[in-house]
């Protein structure tokens, strides 16, 4: 990686188009940029703080128990990354919606690999705009980035807006554990529905199930405590075992679900640099055997 991120002057903070960002997303923003994936436009200066803050522990955390924040976001998003692969080299016409999109920069890379991919991001309202912004400059055409609330009518609608003569592939990637179990529940009803209308429907996210197999757990849920503090929200475990979050999204009407964790699916390069190669769907072994993996690539198709 050879780019710096931009070091803003004071008054480009004013007006800077990350100022309506949180924790969360400008930390994952900065790794994304320092794994030499993601553009300088979505690297913030809080991200770049957030990372620097967070080091020493990931050092830590890593050498401890093995795994840190920023071990999971790899490997979170080199198994999307694949399945999506898959997918579009199965379906090249297949649409892409990526939901609480953030900084991600997902969108911006896959538009620039695939000319032509419909690839629609979606955000809260503020957090598009400053994506939108952000990105004005590096994209031409520029992308289509939609301020919407997910439990709304208007996702809904935008739903709706695409072409159901062609598959339609949704993402969502550090988003379902700041839900509740009941809103989760709706949210996961609400795209089962939509994607069921598609000639080909297909549900890509992460998860984070209970670390219940891991040493020093309690270290883990502690420091999911100050995550809760610092994005202000409900971030939670809801799920212990793969059969629960296939029961779970079984119940939202989906009819196909695959648990795929780390330990298996990434065997032997889960902790080395982001990749992109196509896969076969890897399934776990036994679903009611959690591997011990913090983070969890879920594919639910309708």
């Amino acid at each position: 990686m050879t780019e710096q991120a931009p070091s803003p002057t004071a008054a480009d903070a004013v007006a800077s188009p990350h100022r309506h960002i949180s924790f969360t997303a400008h930390y994952t923003g900065y790794i994304w940029f320092q794994e030499g994936i993601s553009h300088p436009a979505l690297a913030s200066r809080k991200g770049h703080f957030f990372a620097n803050l967070m080091a020493p522990f990931e050092s830590l955390a890593e050498h401890t128990i093995g795994d840190s924040m920023r071990t999971t976001l790899r490997q979170r998003h080199t198994l999307i990354d694949r399945r999506l692969d898959y997918w579009l080299s199965q379906y090249p016409d297949a649409q892409i919606l990526e939901i609480a999109a953030g900084l991600s920069p997902r969108g911006w890379r896959y538009r620039q690999s695939h000319p032509g991919l419909t690839y629609v991001e979606a955000d809260l309202p503020a957090m598009a705009a400053a994506k939108r912004q952000a990105l004005a400059a590096v994209e031409n055409p520029a992308p289509h980035i939609v301020g919407v609330d997910l439990f709304s009518d208007e996702f809904t609608a935008l739903l709706d807006s695409f072409d159901a003569t062609r598959p339609l592939i949704i993402i969502s990637e550090g988003l379902v554990n700041y839900f509740t179990k009941d809103m989760l529940h709706e949210l996961w009803s609400v795209l089962a529905q939509g994607l069921a209308r598609f000639s080909h429907g297909i549900y890509l996210t992460d998860l984070y199930p209970e670390p219940v197999t891991r040493r020093l757990a309690k270290v883990i849920w502690q420091s999911s405590r100050l995550l809760r503090y610092f994005s202000r929200s409900a971030f939670a475990f809801h799920f212990v075992s793969p059969r629960e979050v296939q029961t779970a999204l079984l119940a939202a009407s989906f009819t196909y679900v695959d648990v795929m964790q780390p330990h298996s699916a990434l065997p032997g390069d889960s902790k080395q640099q982001l990749s992109n190669k196509a896969a076969e769907p890897t399934t776990s072994t036994d679903p009611d055997i959690h591997q011990g993996d913090l983070v969890w690539v879920i594919e639910a198709r309708t």
